[in-house]
C-alpha cells in the first residue's frame, strides 16, 4: 500500500473523507522542535473549505488533534500522530451513486484493484485526505526554516486566463499580494477575472482546471544524482495529490523549442569569486541537484470530476444510466484553489526530508581508503 511519502521523514496518512476521522503519522521527526495545535489549524485554515464561493461549501473546522509524539510542547523523536475529525459529512449524499461508475472518479479503478471502494465523496481518493499532508508539513516547514528555505505557491492560470507575476518579486511581496486574492493568485487584476469564470462556471453546474506554481529558495546541494533527483522527488509529491495531471520545472515543456544557446543559464562570479547563475531556465536545479538559485515548478489541476451537468454512464452491472448529483451536492468548481496548500505542503515535506539526507551523510565519517 502506497499510503507512506518519505525516506527519513516519513508521514503515513489515513482516513477516508465522510468516515469519522482523517489523520497522519509522522515518523523520523527530529526531537526538541517547539509544537503546538494552534500552529497547526492556522496551516488547516489555508485548505479548508467553505471559506469562499469558489470552494466546496462544506464546513469542516479542520481542527488537528496531536496525540502521541509531543512532550511538554516539543516533539521527543516518536511517531507524531495528528487526528482531524470530519465534522461534516454527509454520507447519505451519496448513495444514490454507489452502484455505478461516476466520470473522472476513482471507484473504476479502485474496484478493479480492490474489489470494494468506499463511495462515500470519493472515500481515500477525495482531496478530504490532503488536510493531513498540510498538518505534517507544519513540522517539515521548522526543519527547513533552519537551512533558511521557504517556499510559497499561487494560482498562475485558470483555463486559459493565464496570470502575469513579476519573476523579481521575492518570496515575502508574493505573499502579501496572494493575501488579498480570494483564490490565492498574485496577480490581482487577473485574479478578478479567474473569479468571474469561477463563478460562471459554477452556475453552469460545471468545473475548470488551473496551474499551480510554486517558488522555493534553498541552498544548493539538495538532491541526489540519477534516481533521486530533485526534480524526481518533487514530480512524486506533486502528482500523487489529487486531480494532478502535470509537472513541469523551469522552462518545462516550452523548453522542448528553444534552442541550447537560449536554455543554457550562464555562469559568472561575485566580487567574492563565488559561482552564480545569471538567468534560471532550469528551474533551480542541475543533474538533479539544487544550484542555489530559486526553485520554480508548476503542477496542472484537472476540472473537478464532481459537476452538476447530467453525465452519461453505466452501473456496476454494464447498464446504461446517467450520473446526477443530489440537489445541495457540495463540491469545489476549481479544486487548484485550495490545492495551493498542499502543493506548498508536498514540497516542504520533499525538502525536509531531502535536508536530513543532507545532514545524514554530512555527520557519516569519511572511509579511509583499502591499501593493498
Amino acid at each position: 500500500m502506497s499510503n507512506t511519502f518519505g525516506t527519513l521523514f516519513r508521514i503515513t496518512t489515513f482516513g477516508e473523507s465522510h468516515g469519522p476521522y482523517i489523520g497522519v503519522v509522522i515518523d523520523g521527526c527530529p526531537p526538541n522542535f517547539s509544537l503546538n495545535e494552534a500552529e497547526l489549524n492556522e496551516a488547516l485554515a489555508k485548505r479548508r473549505p467553505g471559506t469562499t464561493p469558489y470552494t466546496s461549501p462544506r464546513q469542516e473546522s479542520d481542527t488537528a488533534e496531536i496525540v502521541s509524539g509531543l512532550f511538554e510542547g516539543k516533539t521527543t523523536g516518536m511517531p507524531l500522530t495528528i487526528l482531524i475529525k470530519n465534522r461534516d459529512a454527509l454520507p447519505n449524499q451519496y448513495d444514490n451513486l454507489k452502484n455505478l461508475y461516476r466520470p473522472g472518479h476513482a471507484n473504476y479503478t479502485y474496484l478493479k484493484k480492490y474489489g470494494i471502494f468506499d463511495y462515500r465523496g470519493g472515500g481515500r481518493a477525495s482531496g478530504r485526505e490532503t488536510a493531513a499532508r498540510v498538518a505534517a508539513s507544519v513540522v517539515a516547514k521548522k526543519i527547513v526554516a533552519e537551512h533558511g528555505i521557504t517556499c510559497i505557491a499561487y494560482i498562475t492560470q485558470v483555463g486559459t486566463i493565464h496570470a502575469k507575476v513579476n519573476p523579481t518579486l521575492n518570496l515575502d511581496q508574493l505573499e502579501q499580494l496572494r493575501q488579498k486574492s480570494p483564490i490565492h493568485c498574485p496577480d490581482l487584476e487577473t485574479s478578478q477575472k479567474m473569479q468571474e469564470l469561477i463563478l460562471q462556471l459554477q452556475l453552469e453546474g460545471d468545473s475548470i482546471g488551473a496551474v499551480v506554481t510554486c517558488r522555493a529558495t534553498l541552498p544548493a546541494g539538495l538532491g541526489e544524482p540519477i534516481f533521486g533527483k530533485l526534480e524526481a522527488h518533487l514530480a512524486s509529491a506533486m502528482l500523487s495529490i489529487p486531480a494532478t495531471k502535470g509537472f513541469e520545472i523551469g522552462e518545462g515543456f516550452l523548453a522542448a523549442t528553444m534552442r541550447g544557446s537560449e536554455h543554457n543559464d550562464p555562469f559568472y562570479s561575485d566580487t567574492d569569486k563565488n559561482p552564480h547563475l545569471a538567468s534560471n531556465h532550469a528551474g533551480g536545479t542541475l543533474a538533479g541537484i539544487s544550484t542555489g538559485e530559486p526553485l520554480v515548478f508548476r503542477t496542472a489541476f484537472k476540472p473537478a470530476s464532481s459537476i452538476k451537468k447530467r453525465q452519461e454512464s453505466v452501473t456496476l452491472q454494464g447498464e446504461k444510466t446517467f450520473v446526477e448529483l443530489q440537489e445541495g451536492a457540495r463540491h469545489d468548481p476549481c479544486v487548484a484553489i485550495r490545492a495551493v496548500a498542499v502543493v506548498e505542503a508536498m514540497t516542504l515535506l520533499v525538502l525536509a526530508d531531502l535536508v536530513l539526507l543532507q545532514n545524514r551523510y554530512a555527520a557519516e565519517p569519511r572511509v579511509e581508503p583499502i591499501l593493498s
